[in-house]
């Protein structure tokens, strides 16, 4: 083994050693009975109704391009009919949940990291627990929670909106009624469909927020760490969030042949 290669190998395992015992931490708050009830629907409002504008915009293009991409192929075959609920499937099942994931923990990921790095930096982190306030409760249980909630939410929603692109774009070449449009659509969908990809939105909304105040209460060197601390997270979050999803699909297939 290249010796070069052994420091890399031992910061990636107490990085992973550090966001595990981190996240031991919260699920011990967890067990508490007092909560910040005010800061959690600050965080609900910031992470949840302000990343709606950018996540229902990239939903809308994604439906519409997926749309044109794949019309002229199908059409190629002879079953263009097939379109909205071939959309329909690929929207619910993963480019909705995994793109709008994505844009969150650019949007969400990143500001997290800034934030709470920004205070480990100017010491209002230290100066929170002088004062007999828990950081890790105000801070980093708050937005956990309020990411886990907002989510699967901005999701749903993401989906409803690429489902309105995938509408337009259809209609750009041909016309199609709103009504035989959803009909097709829900007759290709079921329960089996959006109970895997709505519940898989809950642990994307956990890692990409609790990587993000992991990175920001262990950030360093100043100033200059805060921005080491955003593009880490969101790194780091990406990654985590195709690993979560590949484990989902093993899992949902898994279930599905028994």
């Amino acid at each position: 083994m290249d010796m070069s290669s052994m420091p890399k190998t031992k910061l990636l395992l107490e990085q992973i050693g550090g966001l595990v015992r981190f996240s031991g931490q919260f699920v011990f708050m967890g067990r508490q009975n007092r909560y910040e009830l005010k800061e959690f629907l600050v965080q609900c409002y910031t992470i949840g109704y302000l990343s709606f504008g950018l996540v229902g915009l990239t939903g809308f293009i994604m439906g519409l391009v997926l749309t044109m991409q794949l019309e002229p192929a199908l059409a190629r075959y002879g079953v263009a009919a097939e379109l909205p609920g071939m959309v329909a499937i690929a929207i619910i099942r993963e480019v909705g949940p995994v793109l709008t994931a994505l844009v969150f923990a650019g949007k969400i990921g990143s500001s997290i990291g800034a934030e709470l790095g920004s205070m480990k930096a100017t010491e209002q982190i230290d100066a929170m627990e002088v004062s007999g306030t828990n950081p890790f409760k105000y801070l980093v249980a708050t937005r956990v929670i309020a990411a886990m909630l907002m989510l699967p939410l901005l999701t749903i929603l993401s989906d409803a909106i690429c489902l309105g692109g995938s509408f337009i774009g259809i209609n750009a070449t041909s016309v199609i009624s709103l009504r035989l449009f959803s009909q097709k659509v829900l007759a290709e969908l079921s329960f089996n469909d959006l109970l895997p990809a709505i519940i898989k939105t809950f642990f994307f909304g956990f890692a990409v927020s609790m990587i993000g105040c992991y990175k920001g209460f262990t950030s360093s060197n100043g100033t200059r760490g805060v921005g080491n601390s955003a593009n880490s997270a969101v790194v780091l979050s990406s990654v985590v969030i195709f690993l979560i999803d590949l484990i989902a699909v093993q899992v949902t297939n898994l279930l599905h042949l028994n």
